[in-house]
């Protein structure tokens, strides 16, 4: 049985690197796999899976109008999948991860996704929500906050490291603009 998985994290805990390393485990062994990534990344790299290690890959792009299922089936027809990986799964749809789930339960093809759990104001990720809710497996990947301690939401900061408390629940960047913390770190962060 295929199963969907899901692998979520705060920032910083490795996900697409963990992506990149399932990803070659498969073509190492002659598997064929197709890769994916949202597309609300507009910066330079658009269309490529980067990880803070310098490992990449070129990945097809997915939006809130992909049909996850049809453009899945249509690739497996030509030749066999072994393997659908997500990254920044966080912006799937609703319906993009239930289309996911019928890849696994009628094409037989393992999903593995990987994204953040929650946004900059610890709520879910419509994405995330959803395959907190259905996926097969769920996997915790572990980063670390400044005290050491497993870092478990994401703080979005201004330019002076100032917590930013409002905004669009999406704002793309890295280290520039969110910092990965315990909930202790996190809350005394709001509140200070």
């Amino acid at each position: 049985m295929a199963k969907l998985y899901f692998y979520y994290s705060s920032m910083n805990a490795g996900k697409s690197t963990t992506l990149l390393q399932a990803d070659f485990n498969y073509r190492e062994r002659g598997m064929r796999t197709m890769v994916w990534t949202a597309h609300l990344d507009d910066r330079d790299d658009a269309g490529w899976i980067n990880s803070r290690i310098g490992l990449r890959k070129k990945a097809n792009l997915f939006d809130d109008q992909t049909d996850m299922l049809a453009d899945i089936s249509a690739l497996h027809e030509e030749a066999p999948l072994d393997c659908v990986l997500i990254d920044e799964a966080q912006f799937l749809t609703k319906d993009q991860v239930f289309q996911l789930a019928l890849v696994c339960d009628q094409l037989k093809i393992p999903v593995l996704a990987y994204g953040l759990r929650t946004d900059f104001q610890a709520a879910l990720f419509p994405g995330s929500a959803q395959l907190l809710a259905i996926a097969d497996e769920l996997v915790e990947l572990k980063a670390v906050c400044e005290c050491g301690s497993k870092s478990t939401m994401n703080m979005r900061v201004d330019e002076k490291g100032n917590p930013v408390l409002a905004g669009e629940q999406t704002e793309i960047g890295g280290n520039e603009l969110y910092i990965a913390l315990c909930r202790k770190h996190f809350m005394e962060r709001l509140n200070g």
